[in-house]
């Protein structure tokens, strides 16, 4: 993990608000979000479709910027507002990992190839990428599909390597938008549990967008979406 500072949370935003057109065009998709993650913490973000949490993951991701508010991970500020403190794409590819929906993993690819490439673009050595790529499909239970094509792993073994690839670049941040939806429940809760131990092993701060309220057991901490405005929630009330 890219180790900035040692500051008590990795992810904290401070009141981001994102507003989309003006006047009576207006829409405010999230309002005045705060959250804040401890490393080695895995968060649950819930909420019905269209109340923000995409939003609320792209700001975080760095994608999609707020429109007011602040955002601040391993205690650097990275943007303030829409003003970028840091070059954004070359911070988000060093400490930030994505996982989506689907598994997004290149077809012509083997599962190692698609985790080497990810650090092969910031520059690491083909060799030692490949090493690390290895190391982690182990760690992650698939290093003997290696070799194979996407086409050739079932849902769970390309989400396992996606989460691989996400974890490349040792990442101080993961960030997960429904990955398990394509999952049945038995594998959907293979890959929540996966999360929160590659928190918990590598100490990172970890979101995951879900809707399942099967898996909630398996995170530390609990965020609740709805008409753009976040709560931190307890397993009572979200149940």
């Amino acid at each position: 993990m890219n180790n900035l500072s040692s500051p008590q949370y990795v992810i904290e935003t401070e009141a981001i608000t994102k507003i989309y057109g003006s006047g009576n065009t207006e829409v405010v998709a999230m309002r005045d979000a705060s959250m804040q993650v401890e490393p080695g913490k895995v968060v649950a973000l819930l909420g019905p479709s269209g109340s923000g949490k995409s939003t609320f993951l792209t700001a975080v991701g760095l994608i999609n910027p707020p429109t007011s508010g602040r955002i601040i991970i391993q205690g650097k500020a990275i943007l303030d507002g829409d003003n970028a403190l840091v070059n954004l794409r070359s911070f988000r590819r060093q400490h930030i990992g994505f996982v989506f929906q689907k598994s997004n993993l290149i077809p012509f690819l083997s599962a190692i190839e698609n985790v080497q490439v990810a650090m092969e673009i910031n520059g690491v050595s083909p060799s030692a990428a490949r090493t690390r790529a290895h190391e982690l499909l182990d760690y992650l239970g698939v290093g003997d599909r290696a070799n194979n094509s996407p086409s050739m792993l079932s849902g769970g073994q390309q989400q396992r390597v996606a989460v691989a690839r996400a974890l490349a670049n040792h990442p101080s941040v993961i960030l997960a938008d429904e990955p398990t939806a394509a999952l049945d429940s038995h594998r959907g809760r293979q890959v929540m549990e996966l999360f929160a131990q590659v928190a918990h092993e590598q100490g990172a701060g970890v979101i995951v967008v879900t809707h399942d309220h099967r898996s909630l057991d398996v995170f530390d901490i609990l965020y609740e979406m709805e008409d753009g405005i976040l709560e931190k929630k307890t397993r009572e009330t979200i149940a």
